[in-house]
């Protein structure tokens, strides 16, 4: 038995590429539903990401199906059941029902099923566990719609036991939180994930990485992470301290400043005071390069931003450039705790906007000229000379430019004598 209701407002259903793989799929005994994320969200009212399709269908019939059609089809995990069709450029994965026989994370061994109640039972959360049918009507086993109305993500079945079956169901469930519910965790949820923390370290990075990220930047992320900490979660997973109070800060200025939530700024607030947390987390998450450059830039002594005048703001735009000034103000900024002048932060941080740095203007030749030889001494001359036209405040003129350029050959020329 399940509870139904019909799905208003989904034209998704009624013509274009949902609607075709759906017709695609029903009839002539079988029959397709979209499930999961794509229902939650659609009866949330908020955008929908991807379409999910369940079917009855076992994979060679999906294939054959798609051939017959002409739609392209391809077995991106056919030993799972899923097969991926591309209708108008728009990838669908397709998985024939299941149920599981053995339960160990993601090596789940499963079989192929006709019932659509054995089928959601093994799904996550009650709010994952919704289909919606080609007609509109949306199926619910498991409690999912009335935890849709409370905004209130809760386990199917016992937490426990699907914790166990795989440990990312701990970050899964404070990530759906963030984004879906509303108030407190569900508390047997909450309990179930603190009993179950040992197991974090069983996951890969990747995994962790993945899910982190978009943590961070749910709308309820503040609440998720506090209630994470609170629980002894965050530990196992950045290996260090977590920092609460800065990441609510970063979060109230990222909208304040008007800026798109970005998960590595969040994350660097969260975890990042030194260079070598950075470092840390990088490993401990396996994040690419280029973020845990991000990072690393952030934590490089941003207490030296606090307080600058704007001259020596310009400099440190000039060699920080904008992505990373920005970055690391805004860690200084959410790290001020009570010693916050928010007219003065939202000044600097709008530096960017207001300046433009000029490039440096004198050049190799400027110094071979005055008799400086080509080789390591014309680099080392080179950078003197751009520390001091940023001193003098990036001037341009030509008179301002030739004393730099005599001043510095004079000084370097003397330190070399001695």
């Amino acid at each position: 038995m399940s509870d139904a209701r019909v799905l208003d407002d989904a034209p998704w259903l009624r013509s274009g590429p949902t609607a075709r793989v759906l017709e695609l799929l029903n009839g002539n005994g079988e029959e397709a539903r979209v499930v999961g994320g794509a229902v939650r969200n659609a009866l949330l009212r908020i955008p929908i990401d991807d379409f999910d399709i369940a079917t009855t269908a076992l994979p060679n019939e999906v294939i054959r199906r798609a051939k017959a059609a002409g739609i392209k089809s391809v077995p991106t995990g056919i030993d799972h059941g899923t097969v991926t069709l591309v209708v108008d450029a728009q990838p669908f994965e397709v998985t024939t029902l299941r149920e599981d026989t053995e339960t160990f994370g993601r090596k789940a061994k499963v079989a192929f099923g006709r019932d659509w109640l054995r089928d959601a039972q093994r799904r996550d959360f009650t709010i994952n566990g919704l289909s919606v049918d080609a007609e509109g009507v949306v199926h619910d086993y498991v409690g999912g719609l009335d935890d849709i109305a409370a905004r209130r993500v809760r386990f199917i079945g016992d937490p426990n036991q699907r914790i166990a079956e795989d440990y990312l169901r701990i970050l899964r469930f404070f990530r759906m939180h963030a984004a879906h519910g509303a108030g407190e965790p569900d508390r047997a949820g909450y309990l179930a994930c603190i009993g179950g923390r040992a197991g974090l370290a069983t996951l890969s990075a990747e995994r962790m990485r993945m899910e982190m990220l978009k943590l961070v930047i749910a709308e309820g992320a503040i609440g998720a992470i506090t209630a994470m900490a609170d629980g002894g979660l965050l530990l196992p997973i950045f290996g260090g301290v977590a920092y609460i109070g800065p990441f609510a800060a970063m979060v109230a200025v990222e909208r304040r400043l008007e800026l798109a939530p970005s998960a590595v700024r969040r994350l660097g607030a969260l975890a990042v005071a030194v260079t070598e947390d950075a470092r840390r987390l990088g490993t401990r998450l396996r994040l690419t390069n280029a973020e845990t450059r991000t990072l690393d830039s952030m934590g490089h002594r941003w207490w030296r931003l606090a307080g600058m005048d704007e001259a020596t703001a310009r400099r440190r735009l000039y060699r920080l450039g904008e992505e990373r000034y920005r970055d690391r103000l805004m860690l200084a900024w959410a790290r001020a705790g009570a010693d916050t002048d928010t007219a003065s932060w939202g000044a600097l941080a709008s530096l960017p906007e207001r300046w433009h740095a000029p490039k440096f203007p004198l050049k190799a030749a400027d110094f071979i000229a005055r008799g400086i030889a080509e080789g390591p001494g014309l680099g080392q001359v080179l950078a003197l000379a751009e520390d001091a036209w940023l001193a003098a405040d990036f001037p341009l003129e030509a008179p301002a430019l030739q004393a730099i350029a005599d001043q510095t050959v004079t000084r370097f020329t003397r330190d070399h004598r001695l």
